[in-house]
This record gives structure tokens, C-alpha cells and sequence, in this order.
């Protein structure tokens, strides 16, 4: 080798050298990732998936909920997963792109390449199941519904339109009694650990609960409640939802969520019709106005927001955004009924008389001197303990803080206040609230303050609804009680504990 060729070589390996090229042959390249399904797969099918394929709802005769169901096959008789074999797997198939478009889920939005792929690789390397042992439980369903170790702490109650029932929330379930007797007459049994949320639709037919599992998803529930059936399971973000409630018309329902945002489904489809995000923390109530058009949502920002329902646009803060005005955050609303709205309205400085015809319907926006949706009372409350009475619907001009939506603040209650409810009638609302191991309920007349205290309140006090009968009140708090006062006297009528003991239909049966 010549002196210059030599040179060459020398200068081409340290070129290749500086280029990180290397004599050696490549690598292979290194293994995929182990994918987990408890942390990667079990996600994307809570999210995605459970609503239609759980013990509750096993469409197509195929549950997703528990590991060992994924590898059965549903009513066409195709293995679901198949451990080690993508294309053999039926999840596959169902989930796959084609044209953007994909079988499963089924009316929802496709999964994402990403979410495809770590399925496919998942069940390539075996579709093992890593879940931990501190985690793995018999499901619970209708079949195997859940055991009591104590009574449940109750987070809601909620009587039928017409008086017949009363909905109180347990573990995993709604424990349905009877407003007769109050004694067990159902349990409809779901996915969702926790239930913050129950309400019955305007027309009684149909019963929504709102929660989920904390940290994991959050569910929206629709059960045909007479037949057990449970119609609608939508997931919705990752964590709980809170605050669900019908509009006056039954055909959209709204909740707030931990993400700050309020949102609404189509109850019969469960797709999703309304998202506003304006709150700066989790939204913990919601409540329709007479004609459906506005939804006022209240937070843990110390705010009530005003969303127009049709455009889904962020029209106004109900209350005052000074700071300092509010005290805590607010944690439940509820509208006052039709009929007490004001004889009266204050419109920019001069006031004008309200006909006792346009006070009792939709006024029309062309109506000379009286603008349309300014009716509605809200009574709203939260961690500073004070109910407070605002319009909906701001009737003059905003000034910098002002609060000029309020109406009227009523005698502070011990503790924060969680729930509110105004009597079938208006003149009366009640409320719930809790401090330091302790409850109490209360009812307050709307137009004068005068109050009531609920007897023999045992605990802390979370949750309050109004019998359709206007007669009495429902309650029910930590300690898993729940009381039944005259709502005139606050007289204990009946106490029992929210626990059930027996299936449904043996306790239906006694």
C-alpha cells in the first residue's frame, strides 16, 4: 500500500468515525416496550368501550370490564383477544381504520392510531394480565352486587316526579326505595365505584346517575328504573362527574366535571351536545332554566357561570367575580320554580310590571319593555355555609364589582353547604350541610328567611330532596342515615340506614 493510499484509509475511517458510522454490523433493533394492561390497555377500554360492553350492558353478548372476559367471544362467536394473535382477535377488527372511519365505538369518535397500536402490541406479546393483586376483586354486578362492611357514605337522594320512589346512592350502585314504606325495592348495580349525582327525568321515566371511578373515568348512568335496564353508559373524562340535571324537555343532561368544564349529553344516544370551559376549577352543579335555553353551572371557583345552551356559548357570571365577594366555592344550585317568578322586574333603573301571563311562560324577545329569560331564581350555596338567591339573568347594565344579580343572602348554616333543593311550590328551599363530624337540615321560606332546623340529624349532612308532595324532605349524609322530616316542622318522621342486606327482589318481596 502506497504512502498515499494509506493516508486515505486513515482519513475515510476517522471521517466515518467523526459520523458515528462503526465497522461492527448493526444492531437489531431493540424490543418494543412491555406494554402493561393495567396502566396502558385497561384505560382505553374504561374510557372507550365499558359503556356499551359491561355486566349492566353487555352489548353484543361481550363484556370488557375484567380481563378474563376479553378473551370470550361475544354472540358472533369470535374470541374477543386472542393472546399472541392480533389479526385472529375480534377487538381488533372492530377497532380498526378503515377510511377514517371504524365499527367500534360504536356512535363515538374512533380510537386514535397511537390507542390501535399499543392494543395490537399488547396482544402480540401475550395480552398478559399485570394487574395487582391489591386490585383484583370479584366484578360486581346484578349477579354479585356489593357487599356492606358499614353503611355507605350517601352523596345524593332524589324522589320520582310523581312521589312513588326515592334514589339514594351506595357503592356501585342506586339503592331504589319505596317513598311508601321505604323500604328496598331495587339496586341497579354499575360500573362506577362512586355515584355523586342522582336525578329523575321530568317525565319519571327515566332515572340519570352521575360519577365514576376517582382518578380512572367518570360515567354518565341512564336507567330505565322500573325494568333495572340500564339504557345509556357514557364515559366522560378521567376522573368523577358531579351536579346532573335534566332539562325541563328531558332531552339533554348536564354535569360538571373535575377537567372545569360543564358539559351535556343526548340521554338517548349518550353522545355528548354541550362543553363549556370557562370555570378555573372542577364544577360541581348544574341546573337548566325554565325554557331550556340557559344552563348556570357553579364551582370550586367561587363562581356561577351562565352557558346559552343552543350555541353552547359562555354568556355571563351569574355572580360576582370581585374578589372577596364569595367566601368558598359553591357546591350545589337549584332553580326556582315557575310560578314565584317576581310580579316585578327592575330594568336598567326604572321598573316594570310583569303580567301574570308573561310571567307564567316564555316571554318573547320582541316584547315591548320586557326582555325574554329573566325570570329565573337560583338559589345557590357552598363553603362559607350562606344561601344565597340570585336572577339568573342580568336586568342592568354591569359595573365593575358589582353583585348586582343577587337577590337576597339568607342566615348562615354551620359548615359548608353541599346541597340545595326549593320545594315543588318555590316558597320554600332546603339545604344540607356539614362541620366537624356534624349535620344539619334545614328549611328556609324563600321570601322572608324564616327557617326550620331538621330534628335528630346523626352526622354530617350532604345531600337533600324535596317529596313531590311538598310535605316532606329526604336526607342523608356520612354516616349512611337517612332521614325523612316534615318539611313544616322538622319533626323526624322515619329513619333507616342505607343498607342493603338482601338481593332486590327478596327484600321487594318482604
Amino acid at each position: 500500500m502506497t504512502v498515499s493510499r494509506a493516508l486515505f484509509v486513515a482519513l475515510s475511517l476517522s471521517f466515518a468515525w467523526e459520523l458515528g458510522y462503526s465497522a461492527d454490523p448493526p444492531k437489531s433493533a431493540d424490543p418494543p416496550a412491555k406494554i402493561s394492561y393495567y396502566k396502558d390497555i385497561r384505560p382505553i377500554f374504561a374510557q372507550h368501550c365499558n359503556g356499551c360492553h359491561q355486566p349492566a350492558k353487555p352489548m353484543g353478548g361481550y363484556v370488557m370490564t375484567a380481563h378474563a372476559d376479553l378473551l370470550k367471544a361475544g354472540e358472533r362467536e369470535k374470541a374477543g383477544v386472542v393472546p399472541g394473535k392480533p389479526t385472529a382477535s375480534y377487538v381488533i377488527e372492530q377497532v380498526q381504520l378503515h377510511d377514517g372511519k371504524a365499527e367500534m365505538p360504536k356512535g363515538r369518535d374512533p380510537l386514535i392510531p397511537i390507542q390501535i397500536k399499543l392494543i395490537t402490541d399488547w396482544i402480540a406479546q401475550g395480552a398478559a394480565d399485570d394487574t395487582p393483586a391489591s386490585a383484583k376483586a370479584a366484578p360486581i354486578d346484578a349477579s354479585n352486587p356489593p357487599k356492606y362492611l358499614a353503611p355507605p357514605v350517601v352523596t345524593a337522594v332524589a324522589f320520582d316526579p310523581k312521589g312513588e320512589y326515592l334514589a339514594v346512592t351506595g357503592y356501585h350502585e342506586v339503592l331504589l326505595y319505596s317513598a311508601k314504606d321505604y323500604k328496598l325495592a331495587s339496586r341497579l348495580i354499575g360500573i362506577s365505584e362512586r355515584l355523586n349525582a342522582v336525578a329523575f327525568s321530568p317525565n319519571g321515566e327515566r332515572l340519570v346517575a352521575a360519577g365514576g371511578s376517582p382518578g380512572r373515568f367518570g360515567e354518565v348512568q341512564v336507567w330505565n328504573y322500573k325494568k333495572e335496564n340500564l339504557v345509556i353508559s357514557a364515559p366522560v373524562t378521567f376522573d368523577t362527574i358531579y351536579g346532573a340535571s335534566w332539562s325541563p324537555d328531558g332531552k339533554a343532561i348536564a354535569f360538571g366535571c373535575a377537567d372545569n368544564t360543564v358539559r351535556a349529553i343526548d340521554p338517548v344516544t349518550g353522545k355528548q351536545i354541550l362543553q363549556m370551559g370557562t370555570h378555573a376549577d372542577w364544577v360541581l352543579g348544574t341546573v337548566f332554566s325554565q325554557d331550556g335555553l340557559h344552563l348556570a353551572s357553579v364551582g370550586r371557583d367561587m363562581s356561577m357561570k351562565l352557558t346559552e345552551v343552543p350555541t353552547q356559548r359562555f354568556v355571563d357570571n351569574v355572580t360576582s367575580i370581585t374578589p372577596g365577594a364569595l367566601k368558598g366555592g359553591l357546591m350545589a344550585v337549584d332553580r326556582r320554580p315557575v310560578d314565584h317568578t317576581p310580579r316585578q322586574i327592575r330594568l336598567f333603573g326604572a321598573v316594570v310590571r310583569v303580567p301574570r301571563e308573561k310571567r307564567m311562560q316564555k316571554v318573547p324577545p320582541d316584547t315591548p319593555g320586557v326582555p325574554p329569560k329573566v325570570y329565573d331564581e337560583l338559589i345557590v350555596a357552598g363553603s362559607d355555609g350562606v344561601p344565597r338567591l340570585y336572577k339568573m339573568h342580568r336586568e342592568q347594565k354591569r359595573e365593575i364589582g358589582d353583585d348586582a344579580n343577587k337577590v337576597r343572602e339568607y342566615e348562615k348554616m354551620p359548615g359548608r353547604i353541599s346541597a340545595v333543593v326549593f320545594s315543588p311550590d318555590g316558597a320554600h328551599f332546603a339545604a344540607a350541610s356539614s362541620l366537624d363530624g356534624k349535620g344539619e337540615v334545614r328549611v328556609y321560606e324563600t321570601d322572608t328567611g324564616k327557617k326550620v332546623v331538621g330534628e335528630k340529624v346523626t352526622g354530617p349532612a350532604y345531600t337533600v330532596a324535596w317529596h313531590p308532595d311538598g310535605k316532606t324532605i329526604a336526607a342523608a349524609g356520612f354516616d349512611g342515615k337517612v332521614w325523612i322530616h316534615d318539611a313544616a316542622t322538622g319533626k323526624l318522621l322515619k329513619e333507616f340506614v342505607a343498607l342493603p342486606t338482601a338481593s332486590a327482589k327478596a327484600a321487594a318481596a318482604r
